[in-house]
């Protein structure tokens, strides 16, 4: 297996994890595995190929806006997914972020 596989598994794992009704920001991602650079996650959820699995509609930049470049139907469908969870945004794109954001336990 690729280290560039690998890696794209390892960010599948952890956005599983994301539960219904919260999002993770790229940054937070990237966090847990040691890397800085958020633009890999975005580069494995664009290819995520879990789409029924991996729930990637659950991942934002780290204002809270949407992916403009959403895999599965672009942002409106990332917003559709979103609101279906019952995820609230503070304008068109953009979560609301102190109600929605994941808290990472350690």
């Amino acid at each position: 297996m690729n280290e560039k596989h690998n890696f794209f598994e390892q960010v599948y794992q952890v956005v599983k994890k994301i539960p219904k009704g919260k999002v993770a920001t790229y940054g937070q991602i990237a966090k847990i595995l040691g890397t800085r650079d958020a633009r890999k996650i975005g580069w494995a959820l664009h290819q995520n190929p879990y789409e029924h699995v991996v729930p990637c509609h659950r991942v934002v930049n780290h204002i809270g806006r949407l992916a403009p470049n959403f895999a599965f139907d672009g942002p409106d469908e990332q917003k559709r997914r979103l609101e279906l969870e019952n995820i609230t945004f503070t304008d068109q794109n953009t979560v609301n972020l102190k109600k929605h954001l994941w808290q990472i336990k350690s």
